[in-house]
């Protein structure tokens, strides 16, 4: 018997040492309640009394030795595999890095960025309402009649209208975000100092025009509030976004929701106003910026405020005009064609 148990030793040595991946065969084949180590067990019972321990031992012997060799083995093939991992995945230092680009605030976010820091700066509150409106809050709560072009099914985005008449309750897309004004004075009183930025839609395309553009408005309500301030207010804004040297000009112009309303315009920040040559402003010397004016006292009626002891200021300027101007960028549609050439400019 002990020259079998040295010839199970023997065969298993050799399996194990020409074994390259999973040895757990090999174990139960030897070792296991089947295995050939356990059949010859069995048969101590047919030996002699003394000789049972002797061989008992020897056999406990060989066990030991045929698990230490799987042992053995299977921290080489560990070994083996780290290795050849780490052949596989080394990193070659010689060959160039790949280049990550480092993402970059669109110009519009740049835009509404700066106006916001400069109107939180002069007190200002941040407010934001829905992009789909009722005709109410888009038309008539802002003194925009029935009748007026803007709400015509061909000039704005309209979700549901009734095709016989032009009501109240139609929904559209915003056409500017003087709604959120609406919406905010019929729930707060003054004072009021507020501005709101966001998207707004229009049906135009073209160059200077699009479906989907940006508008940062504001409103200021409160006692005593006249055009003084209101001009002020916008010079601070525009030398805070363009230089100490912006400069504007207030133009009569009519708004239905303003009385007395204006053009703001702003001093041609490529020639200074002295090039009649200038390709921004055509010689003119001033770009039309923004609308502005005094708040209608229809408007402020509308919304519970009395303008009777109540006056107040608002405008509404396209960001994708102010950053046309201070980028230099001469056509609008530049900004939506997120073309990474253009847009690594800014």
């Amino acid at each position: 018997m002990k020259n079998e148990l040295s010839q199970i030793l023997g065969e298993a040595s050799a399996e194990i040492k020409n074994q390259d991946a999973d040895l757990e065969q090999i174990r139960i084949k030897y070792l296991g309640k089947k295995g050939k180590l356990t059949d010859i067990l069995k048969k101590l019972g047919t030996l002699p009394a003394e000789e049972r321990p002797v061989i008992g031992a020897f056999a406990n012997e060989i066990k030991t030795k045929i698990e230490e060799l799987i042992a053995k083995k299977q921290k080489e093939l560990a070994g083996l595999n780290i290795e050849k991992k780490l052949a596989e995945e080394k990193i070659d230092i010689t060959l160039p890095a790949k280049q990550k680009e480092t993402g970059k605030r669109h110009p519009i976010s740049q835009i509404m960025l700066s106006l916001e820091e400069i109107f939180i700066g002069m007190g200002f509150n941040i407010v934001k309402g829905p992009e789909i409106e009722y005709a109410y809050y888009n038309f008539d709560a802002l003194n925009s009649p029935k009748n007026h072009p803007a709400r015509d099914i061909q000039d704005t985005f309209y979700i549901r209208k009734d095709e016989k008449e032009i009501r109240e309750d139609d929904i559209l897309l915003r056409c500017h975000t003087s709604s959120v004004q609406i919406r905010f004075m019929e729930k707060n009183k003054p004072p009021i100092k507020i501005v709101a930025p966001g998207r707004t839609f229009r049906v135009d395309l073209d160059s200077t025009h699009t479906p989907v553009f940006h508008q940062f408005e504001g409103l200021v309500v409160d006692k005593n509030i006249t055009l003084v301030d209101l001009k002020d207010t916008l010079e601070a804004v525009f030398r805070g976004l363009f230089g100490e040297d912006a400069e504007i000009r207030l133009r009569p112009h009519y708004f239905p929701f303003t009385e007395p309303s204006a053009e703001v315009d702003a001093k041609c920040f490529v020639c200074g106003g002295n090039n009649e040559n200038c390709p921004t402003c055509r010689g003119e010397g001033w770009l039309e910026m923004l609308g502005a004016g005094m708040v209608h006292p229809k408007v402020l009626a509308g919304c519970g405020i009395d303008p009777t002891v109540y006056t107040g200021f608002a405008f509404g300027m396209g960001l994708e005009r102010l950053a046309m101007v201070k980028f230099g960028i001469d056509d609008i549609r530049n900004l939506f064609e997120n073309n990474m050439r253009f847009l690594r400019q800014f």
